[in-house]
């Protein structure tokens, strides 16, 4: 009798034993916890590298920040001044060739102005603004200057000139070419890091890419109380056109 409880309870010993040491094992294998541990089979596999193409070119398009800005006592005598004002710059831009298409109103607003009254102690309405503010695009880079010359001969002391940018009107056989350089980037740093890891390489399994637009912003600040000369000098300088890609490779067997 005492002997066979003695073997029963070797029996279920020997099997707690069993059941911890499985635990233990699936704890190890079972990949990341809470502390951070690494799990091996979410490794994605191959080699991965990035590869960057740029291309180098000269913008033929300018988009030009322009509008109005007229105060008066009244809204109706302000809005009148911008109306009769930003009719004679949009009459310029025609003229100087931008299509109605390229020209998009960018803000519109009618706000009082208005000071601090320091015997009341408190804000007095002194006018309203009214300000009307659009983007033109210019096509014909060479243009660039005589357009802002026309644009501000024609608004005058109400006239607003803020900024302008340069970009590329179709940039896509650009990004096609920069595209090329950036895979072959990728190819050569993979192939070489093959070589000196002593494996063979294989074909993508993956291939990303990220680009942005290229875009060169200038301010300008013009002040109508100052003559400005004849014709403005504008250098649309250079741009780059970046492309960067990521490439997975296989590793042969």
């Amino acid at each position: 009798m005492k002997r066979n409880l003695l073997l029963v309870i070797g029996m279920v010993v020997i099997s707690l034993a069993l059941v911890l040491s499985l635990v233990g094992f699936s704890a190890c294998t079972a990949g990341p916890t809470e502390f951070g541990t690494i799990d091996i089979s979410s490794q994605q596999e191959g080699l991965w590298v990035s590869g960057e193409g740029k291309v180098t070119v000269t913008p033929d398009l300018a988009t030009l920040y322009l509008g109005i800005e007229a105060q008066a006592d009244t809204v109706a005598e302000a809005q009148s001044q911008a109306v009769g004002a930003m009719d004679a710059v949009m009459a310029a831009l025609a003229a100087s060739g931008i299509a109605e298409k390229d020209i998009q109103t960018q803000y519109f607003s009618i706000e009082q102005v208005t000071s601090w009254d320091k015997d009341t102690g408190e804000e007095i309405v002194t006018g309203y603004r009214v300000t009307n503010m659009v983007t033109a695009k210019i096509r014909d880079i060479d243009n660039v200057g005589s357009t802002i010359d026309a644009v501000a001969a024609a608004g005058g002391d109400l006239v607003r000139i803020s900024s302008i940018a340069f970009s590329v009107d179709d940039p896509s056989a650009y990004y096609e070419e920069a595209r090329e350089e950036a895979m072959a980037d990728a190819k050569a740093k993979a192939e070489q890091l093959a070589y000196l890891a002593g494996i063979e390489l294989g074909k993508p399994t993956y291939i990303s890419e990220w680009s942005s637009s290229p875009v060169s912003s200038r301010e300008i600040y013009y002040d109508a109380a100052v003559p400005a000369p004849m014709p403005t000098p504008i250098s649309p300088g250079e741009l780059d056109i970046t492309l960067t890609v990521q490439v997975a490779y296989a590793i042969e067997d």
